[in-house]
């Protein structure tokens, strides 16, 4: 049988050995709840950077790279400044933080294209009424100078013609920006004529010079003279605006193998790099263009030319320098938009430019054949000295007068010795001399020079000037014939003035 205190040292043993185990557990507990509390410290701590980090990075993106990305859809030369931390490249954060700024770029500049769609259309109405009012008044102005031939009111209402035509241009012009057709439908016209109408539209045509080297005839198809026409008066208003006003602007129209080029030379500034770039990208056409990408206010001219060099598949090129130092623009015409008309059925505008180009009229003509040599003239009437042929070239003024009137007789004098005036009359008029009297020279003479611009202008304004005198005389003379010596002399007075 066991004794008791066997029982009692066993059960302490145990015992003992129970608590060691138990206080052994208890320590490795201890332990791990130590090591998983700094675990958890340190996870929060990560935790809290991360928020942080993701906090900065999305201030970031709101702050800084949304609205660059919003810029860069008007301006895509700027730059979108990347993300704070550099290793968000390629990782989830980093893709999702671009899609972001996709997505913001795409619907903005959705929204910026329709709300310019609607502005396009408003202001498309508004220029439509805004030309259909200025052509009535246009018509207005045209028959108010038909009907008064007053010298002062008419050139009123010259000036208020020309004042409503540069109106016009503007409206046209920004219409045309916005979509809209050209406004008008002409039939074929000399391609001087659309350029001189062009120039005919600015504020500074006087500063213009046109130098036509092209065959006569040379004309554009009714669709695009109208279209041509904006294009010069547009480059001719850069050509104005950025020279200077006591400089002149020249314009040379020549041929060349694919069609016809208007090259428009200034003496300006010119322009620098990003300026070129930026008008051969308008003109180009290739890219739609907003209206909040013009500028404020909007500079609609070369955007105006883009839309119809895409159009009217017309070329117009800026790269160029020119000679005096400023801009050089070169309209290209394609040779599928020309056509030809008769000189003598359709010739151009009186105040057109003539062709450098001889023709087959200005040239000499072919030396008649032999005839029978005509009797001698009587000694005691010699024949009166032929005065030399004018070059076909001439455009002086009175070169056309001295060439049709050779024989201009001497001013007659009076008892006095003193030069009496005398009318001057049509080389038609005069009485014309038989076949015998008339020399070899004067048979083989070329025909006189076209009539210039100037000298229809200086008659008609001579005879609106001898109409209005003769009224006024009429009215504050007495009844009774007038002398007719005096009313000779006035109208070559007023015609002298008016030239």
């Amino acid at each position: 049988m066991i004794e008791l205190p066997d029982l009692v040292a066993g059960g302490l043993a145990a015992g003992t050995l129970s608590a060691l185990a138990l206080g052994g557990g208890l320590l490795r507990l201890r332990r791990q709840r130590t090591r998983q509390h700094a675990e958890i410290t340190a996870l929060h701590t990560r935790l809290d950077g991360s928020s942080k980090a993701f906090t900065a990075e999305v201030a970031h993106l709101a702050a800084r790279r949304v609205p660059a990305a919003v810029r860069q859809v008007a301006h895509p030369h700027l730059d979108v400044p990347g993300p704070l931390q550099p290793l968000t490249f390629g990782t989830p954060l980093g893709i999702a933080l671009e899609n972001v700024l996709l997505a913001v770029q795409s619907e903005v500049a959705d929204q910026r294209t329709r709300v310019d769609a609607a502005a396009q259309a408003g202001m498309r109405g508004a220029t439509r009424e805004i030309q259909a009012a200025l052509y009535r008044l246009q018509d207005a102005l045209r028959g108010l100078q038909q009907r008064y031939d007053d010298p002062e009111l008419a050139q009123i209402l010259f000036q208020l013609d020309h004042e409503n035509e540069q109106s016009l241009r503007r409206a046209q012009v920004a219409a045309v920006v916005c979509g809209a057709w050209v406004g008008l439908a002409r039939e074929e016209s000399h391609l001087v004529d659309a350029v001189t109408g062009g120039q005919a539209r600015l504020a500074g045509y006087h500063r213009v010079t046109v130098h036509n080297h092209l065959e006569p005839g040379t004309a554009l198809v009714s669709h695009a003279v109208e279209p041509v026409a904006i294009v010069v008066a547009e480059l001719l208003d850069n050509a104005l605006r950025h020279s200077a006003p006591d400089t002149d602007v020249v314009v040379s129209l020549e041929h060349v193998h694919h069609g016809v080029c208007v090259t428009i030379d200034d003496a300006g500034l010119g322009m620098t790099q990003d300026e070129r770039d930026r008008a051969r990208r308008l003109v180009a056409g290739s890219a739609p263009v907003l209206l909040t990408d013009l500028g404020d206010p909007p500079r609609m001219g070369l955007a105006a030319i883009g839309r119809l060099t895409r159009q009217f598949d017309l070329a117009v090129d800026l790269s160029s320098v020119s000679p005096y130092g400023g801009v050089r623009a070169v309209l290209r015409v394609d040779s599928r938009l020309l056509s030809h008309l008769d000189p003598a059925d359709r010739p151009p505008a009186a105040s057109a430019p003539r062709t450098t180009r001889r023709t087959a009229q200005t040239a000499p003509p072919a030396s008649p054949a032999p005839t029978a040599p005509a009797a001698p003239a009587p000694p005691s009437a010699p024949s009166a000295p032929t005065a030399p042929a004018a070059p076909s070239t001439a455009h002086a003024y009175g070169a056309q007068d001295t060439a049709a009137d050779p024989l201009r007789h001497p001013a007659s004098r009076d008892a006095d010795g003193l030069p009496q005036r005398r009318r001057r009359t049509r080389a038609t008029a005069a009485p014309e001399r038989s076949a015998p009297e008339r020399s070899a020279p004067e048979r083989s003479a070329p025909p006189p020079p076209a009539r210039r611009p100037e000298d229809a202008a200086a008659a008609l304004g001579a005879l609106q000037s001898g109409t209005a005198a003769a009224r006024s005389g009429a009215a504050a003379a007495p009844e009774g014939p007038a002398p007719a010596a005096h009313d000779t002399d006035h109208t070559d007075h007023e015609g002298g003035a008016a030239r």
